[in-house]
């Protein structure tokens, strides 16, 4: 029988998402958040540090409009998507030089979504001996920089080109 893999750290979000007033992401997207998360914004996508992080880098891209579906999206944003997440990875491998990445779209809640009113596809940097993202000892998550800090520098390495 498999061990049982704690993450407590996670339990802030688990069990505060729903308490959130509004979409965190369309406050974001509009400007309306003290020490923004923003690493860049696109037309009509843009790029932020998970605030709760499964490792340092850890990014979410978002489109502008607010939907719960994939398939509402059109053609631009799609691509858009694509891009920054492509922008992201480049701007990750200049400043930390992760060994990896895992992307994905968690699609409602059973698939994982802890905000299923609002697409998001997740770039997650990796390294060797990460742990596949879950702390396994205590109930300690370790983080080696502060996310604003970690913003900042992804702010300043982004590819100049359009996304």
């Amino acid at each position: 029988m498999p061990k049982p893999l704690w993450a407590p750290w996670r339990l802030e979000y688990v069990t505060h998402a729903d308490e959130l007033p509004g979409c965190f992401l369309c406050a974001e997207a509009a400007g309306e958040v003290d020490e923004s998360l923003v690493v860049h914004r696109g037309r009509t996508a843009f790029v932020l540090m998970n605030k709760f992080p499964y490792s340092s880098g850890h990014l979410l891209v978002a489109p502008f409009a607010h939907t719960g579906e994939l398939e509402d999206l059109g053609d631009e944003e799609a691509l858009e998507l694509h891009n920054l997440g492509v922008q992201g990875i480049a701007a990750l491998r200049a400043t930390y030089a992760p060994a990896g990445f895992n992307l994905g779209w968690n699609l409602g809640r059973i698939a994982g979504a802890g905000l299923v009113d609002h697409v998001h596809l997740h770039v997650v940097p990796r390294w060797a001996g990460d742990t596949s993202f879950m702390p396994v000892l205590a109930d300690v998550k370790v983080q080696p920089e502060h996310l604003l800090a970690t913003r900042d520098r992804l702010r300043a390495a982004w590819p100049s080109r359009e996304g």
